[in-house]
């Protein structure tokens, strides 16, 4: 709701506060294994109480350093995310699985941890079982309440971007921050990757030459120390991809330039994070060092504590996420025909010069509350529930 159209300054929806204050527009009890020989015994949990939601993933042993830092990092983020109102964890051993554990109590609400090892599957799926019900109809009768616009985290990645894309849909994404971030939103941005060839226009957009200089650092890191000594032409052919070639985007460059149309024209970016690192500077624009890979890139920031995830795609990108509502939108008139199923938002009448940029974000302001407020995004109605945690070298 606003005192006026999308642009008001009392725009509200309706949410789930959290113990900690932070709000959530979904409000799932989330079974979580903490490595992948936990993924059957969780899977088992979420079919014996319908309407928790189980998290399989590949990862969790031998891992170590950075690289065992980032998995804890992401599991607890997840589980403390405002869209997860419980959590149920199981490890193989209580280990590990406690210092998940602990970590999503940190935010006050209900987290318990099962280990395997001492007790095997069947005995540990029946104790989770009972805490998950639990859980679930302790859930079910929480209330939603009218937050303020500023309470709502708000995520963006693009993905199979066409020459419709830096045109249309990111500039969408990019007058909606321009609308939203001075009304005291948190938003995010990053697919490291894929701003080569941009880069010095992004470090410009920094809100300070400190915080420029420290997303500098991380973007000529990735190209020194992965793309350099690995690739086999241009960025090791997979930047841009086939999709985007198909599409019209025959350079990085070309790539670069439409995806920092997603930061809009008055935003700056007033701190650089880790992958799934919180933001701890209090509402703005944040730039956070992700893969360009969209499962992966959407649940870094979903394990960062976004709640909705804005998602511009030219070609037709399908992903979703399992806890985050993920809205597609699309300014590609031959996508949003051939791919309806999958598009929220079409800013298609942006490229047929019958509806301005100005409007398509208020359009998509509508959008994101109607999405906070329960609608259900495609990716949610189709079952796109991709998880994917980035890992970032062999285990040991």
């Amino acid at each position: 709701m606003a005192d006026k159209q999308n642009g008001g300054s009392n725009l509200t929806f309706w949410g789930w506060r959290r113990e900690n204050g932070r709000v959530g527009v979904r409000n799932h009890v989330v079974i979580l294994p903490l490595d992948d020989l936990s993924n059957a015994a969780c899977e088992a949990v979420a079919n014996n109480i319908k309407g928790t939601l189980a998290l399989p993933h590949s990862y969790g042993r031998l891992q170590f350093g950075a690289d065992l830092d980032l998995h804890f990092r992401t599991l607890i983020g997840i589980g403390s995310n405002p869209n997860v109102a419980a959590v149920v964890v199981i490890g193989i051993e209580e280990g590990w699985t406690n210092k998940v554990v602990e970590g999503i109590a940190k935010t006050g609400k209900p987290v318990a941890g099962f280990g395997i090892e001492l007790h095997g599957d069947i005995n540990t799926i029946a104790r989770a079982s009972y805490e998950a019900k639990k859980m679930l109809q302790w859930a079910s009768e929480l209330k939603r309440e009218e937050c303020p616009i500023s309470d709502l985290w708000v995520s963006t990645k693009c993905g199979e971007s066409d020459t419709t894309t830096g045109l249309g849909s990111c500039p969408t994404v990019g007058n909606m921050y321009d609308k939203l971030i001075p009304q005291g939103i948190t938003g995010v941005f990053g697919e490291t990757t894929e701003i080569t060839g941009a880069e010095h226009i992004c470090k410009a957009r920094a809100a300070t030459p400190e915080i420029g200089e420290k997303f500098y650092r991380v973007w000529k890191a990735y190209q020194d120390e992965v793309i350099e000594p690995y690739k086999t032409n241009d960025l090791s052919d997979s930047q841009p991809t086939k999709g985007n070639i198909a599409g019209g985007l025959t350079t990085i460059e070309e790539k670069a330039l439409g995806n920092l149309e997603k930061i809009g024209r008055t935003c700056r970016y007033i701190d650089v994070l880790e992958p799934a690192e919180a933001p701890s500077k209090g509402p703005g624009l944040y730039y956070m060092d992700t893969s360009s890979a969209a499962a992966e890139c959407v649940t870094l920031m979903a394990a960062a504590g976004f709640a909705v995830h804005t998602f511009p795609t030219g070609q037709g990108n399908v992903i979703g996420n399992p806890i985050v509502p993920v809205i597609k939108i699309s300014a590609n008139p031959r996508t949003v025909r051939t791919m309806s199923e999958h598009i929220d938002l079409d800013v298609s009448g942006i490229l047929r010069r019958e509806q301005t940029i100005d409007a398509a974000g208020d359009a998509l302001i509508d959008m994101i509350i109607r999405t906070a407020n329960g609608r259900i995004t495609s990716a949610e109605a189709l079952g796109h529930r991709e998880f994917v945690m980035t890992k970032l070298y062999r285990s040991a």
